[in-house]
């Protein structure tokens, strides 16, 4: 007996349907029968079902002599299932991949319940995915909770999630004492849901989007106009008879009529659902039903819904509409007179700004900003502290949104974008620092001095490269691109590889400054104590190798699309490995398991994901990730710094090179080992090449090429140059890659503290490294010792730093932010 009967019913879907039965048939949870039901449609569903048949004998298909309709094609489907479990699922949806494990996961954990409601999400013509706006109400709490199983009186707010038959997993045993089926008719799913929901002795919830619902441009259901809608009125009848015939359910008699009311004047709103004949009937009706279920003592709606509700309740069609167009006057009067406001807002500080450009420039103001006003962050953070430390005659402000504001440190002035006081800052302040650009509007005066600090060391191409890349340029105006870089008087550049790109690709007359990466100057002075912390306050389990997948941005993609099933990896790498997953900041909420709550996912008997993708400190996660597994993201430069394993996942390197261009083969010349499909992925962590002697090797070679002057004081060096203008031969001098102690991993501090694990001699090159491997075999893998940097590696010293460039020695700790390319 198969774990899930899907049961899917077709008529006149046959653009969709392949896509929908592939959904179901390449799913990675195999135990399940998919009974294709065609609803004798006159296209050519049947025979798409039966070439599906023929090619995988879990399907099961159903013939039906005429049409049935929707909800007595889902029956015939019933009475041939034989699953645990009944899941339903339109011809014209899909499954989203992973979705039965989870689903089948969340049961074992739940105890087998009788219902168990997942989430959706819409996706419109465009591939555009939303999800459904309720998610929050599937929560389902501490995920620690072996058993999170409920009655509908313990959680009433699912009432309020969209009344779907195709959202919900259902005991097939349950179903078929209650008896429950399907009406014919238009919203079959009305009087299937509430009887289930209202009867399930234990429901639980999937906090996982599991269906993407299609939205047709044209054809569906509740988009046809068709007196079939007045059906809706029938269905409620069978609810409430429903009730009547169940008198301890009586009290959800109120919610109910309330859910009727709103369905009602969903169905009266929508354009072109109803014929313009049926209208005045559809009121009547709608009256009648009010008038008919209305409990004694409902509460009455407060507001505009509360006079809504009335003229429904009393059928009049045509003062509901002149209400409904009032209400569609009143909101366009609104928005024309914001955008009046709008506009005479923008003249007036467009006439603010050229007066605060007249006035003298502060020399002791500093204003920073980073990514677009995404709070404190980057190389511009790292450079603000640094000033604050060294240069406290300085103010400071930082440009960024209220939803940031808890990101600044004490003492720093936040500026809103595009209010007076930010264009005041603007036209008066001595230091612009930003790691993008500032906006078009601005215009630098004589006497500013404005730091370029960039984001990550170029591997995707960048500037003057993307014209001929339309994917990645996206009507990118190249001519004010090059305006806004001539406003810079100082570019930040942390290797030669950085320095010879940006001067190719921004070419103007600033100065460069090879100096480091400021956000990474952290990794030089952090303590293992607080890494302990770090790991604690992320919810890592004691003892397990925690691994950062942090994958970019693909332009080639409208939409976000994960690359790695990684509840799929975390089964395969087992219970010694955590995986924090965080996706690229554009990405922040996108669905499924990476998305900005910071919630943990346990895949039952098998490893952990932590959802990090909210954390705002990145360098917060590489202190406390043992490893880094990427594709192309510059992150790999930063946390290269580190000396910790580096795994590289270039399953579309071919598309994503051939879309935005790249300075260079990543895959041949990584800082680890490579995959190019899930499969070797997983077994590169299982064989332990992922910290093996060929991944130090690689590491090593690296971080000779790419990680020259990141030594723990590059941000000092930057706010001694361009701060206080020292000369370059002051400035501090560059530790050698060789004599750098960046923080080690967590492992090998577990192993050090291990009972009958020896440490290793400390000698002159620091603690003992081989501490490293032993944890990792602890976890169930092998891993080398770190590589010493090659003896010819480029390290700056007097005879081969740049003319520019300093050279040797130690350096202070520095708290920053940073977000990768």
């Amino acid at each position: 007996m198969p774990r899930f009967s899907v049961i899917v019913p077709a008529y006149e879907v046959q653009p969709y349907l392949n896509d929908c039965l592939r959904s179901v048939l390449e799913q990675d949870f195999t135990d399940l029968e998919l009974i294709a039901v065609d609803d004798h449609s006159p296209d050519a569903c049947g025979a798409i079902i039966d070439e599906a048949a023929a090619c995988d004998p879990r399907v099961r298909p159903v013939h039906l002599p005429e049409n049935a309709g929707l909800g007595r094609a889902r029956n015939a489907g019933i009475r041939r299932a034989t699953g645990d479990y009944l899941l339903f699922l339109d011809g014209d949806d899909t499954l989203a991949p992973g979705s039965l494990r989870a689903i089948a996961d969340r049961l074992a954990r739940t105890g087998e319940p009788q219902v168990l409601v997942f989430d959706y999400a819409r996706v419109d013509w465009t591939g555009e995915a939303v999800r459904n706006v309720r998610a929050e109400l599937l929560r389902h709490g501490d995920p620690e909770s072996a058993r999170q199983v409920f009655r509908l009186d313990q959680r009433p707010e699912l009432l309020r999630l969209l009344m779907v038959a195709w959202n919900k997993a259902y005991r097939r045993d349950f179903v078929r004492k209650e008896g429950f089926a399907f009406p014919p008719g238009f919203y079959e799913d009305t009087p299937w849901t509430f009887p289930v929901l209202l009867t399930a002795e234990s429901i639980a919830v999937l906090d996982r989007v599991c269906v993407h619902y299609r939205q047709r441009r044209r054809g569906g259901i509740l988009r046809t106009t068709s007196r079939r809608h007045l059906d809706v009125f029938e269905q409620y009848d069978r609810v409430f008879r429903f009730l009547d015939a169940r008198p301890g359910l009586a009290h959800w008699r109120p919610a109910l009529f309330q859910r009727m009311v709103d369905h009602f004047g969903v169905i009266a709103a929508a354009p072109g659902r109803l014929p313009v004949r049926a209208r005045a009937e559809f009121f009547r009706r709608a009256g009648a039903h009010h008038r008919r279920y209305r409990p004694l003592g409902a509460a009455t709606p407060p507001g505009r819904a509360r006079w809504r509700g009335l003229l429904l309740r009393l059928g009049a069609r045509r003062a509901y509409h002149l209400l409904r167009g009032a209400d569609r006057l009143r909101r366009r009067t609104a928005e024309c007179g914001l955008t009046a406001y709008a506009g005479a807002r923008r003249a007036a500080l467009w006439l603010h700004y050229r007066v605060q450009r007249c006035r003298p420039v502060d020399p002791g103001l500093a204003v920073f900003a980073a990514y677009w006003h995404r709070g404190y962050a980057c190389h511009p953070a790292a450079i603000e502290a640094k000033v604050r430390e060294l240069a406290p005659g300085l103010r400071t402000a930082w440009i960024t949104t209220p939803e940031y504001a808890h990101t600044l440190p004490p003492g720093v002035r936040r500026l809103h974008p595009g209010s007076a006081a930010y264009w005041t800052a603007l036209a008066r302040a001595r230091f612009l620092v930003n790691n993008v650009n500032f906006t078009q509007g601005m215009r630098k005066r004589p006497g500013q001095i404005h730091l370029q600090t960039h984001h990550g060391t170029p591997l995707k191409h960048m500037g003057l490269d993307l014209r001929d890349r339309p994917a990645a340029a996206r009507g990118m105006d190249f001519g004010k691109l090059m305006e806004r870089v001539d406003r810079w008087d100082y570019s930040l550049s942390a290797n030669r590889h950085t320095t010879l790109v940006w001067e190719r690709v921004y070419p103007s007359g600033y100065t460069t400054l090879p100096y480091g990466a400021p956000r990474n100057d952290v990794f030089q002075h952090a303590t293992e104590d607080e890494v302990a912390r770090l790991r604690a306050r992320l919810g890592i389990p004691a003892g397990t190798v925690a691994v950062l997948y942090a994958p970019t941005h693909r332009d080639y993609q409208r939409r976000y699309a994960p690359r790695l099933d990684v509840e799929r990896v975390a089964r395969a790498l087992g219970p010694g490995f955590t995986l924090l997953v965080r996706t690229h900041y554009f990405h922040a909420a996108a669905t499924g398991v990476a998305s900005p709550t910071g919630r943990a996912l346990d895949v039952p008997g098998h490893g952990r994901v932590l959802d990090v993708s909210g954390h705002g400190r990145v360098e917060e996660l590489c202190l406390a990730a043992d490893a880094l597994l990427t594709d192309y993201s510059s992150l790999m430069f930063d946390y290269a710094n580190l000396d910790r394993p580096i795994v590289i996942h270039a399953d579309d390197w071919d598309a994503y090179r051939a879309a935005r261009g790249a300075y260079f083969d990543i895959t041949a010349a990584p800082p680890g080992p490579v995959s190019r499909t899930e499969d070797e992925l997983i077994a590169l962590f299982a064989d332990g090449a992922w910290c093996g002697p060929r991944s130090a090797a690689l590491r090593a070679a690296f971080r000779a090429r790419f990680c020259p002057y990141d030594d723990g004081r590059a941000a000092e060096r930057v706010v001694r140059r361009v701060f206080l203008g020292e000369r370059h031969a002051l400035l501090p001098p560059v530790v050698p890659l060789a004599e750098r102690r960046p923080v080690p991993a967590a492992v090998a501090v577990a192993v050090r503290t291990l009972p009958n694990v020896p440490d290793g001699p400390a000698g002159p090159a620091g603690p003992d490294r081989s501490a490293e491997p032993r944890a990792a075999r602890r976890a169930g893998v092998v891993c080398a010792a770190p590589a010493a940097a090659p003896a010819a590696a480029p390290v700056a010293t007097p005879a081969t730093a740049p003319a520019n460039a300093p050279v040797s020695a130690p350096a202070p700790s520095l708290p920053h932010r940073s977000r990768p390319h």
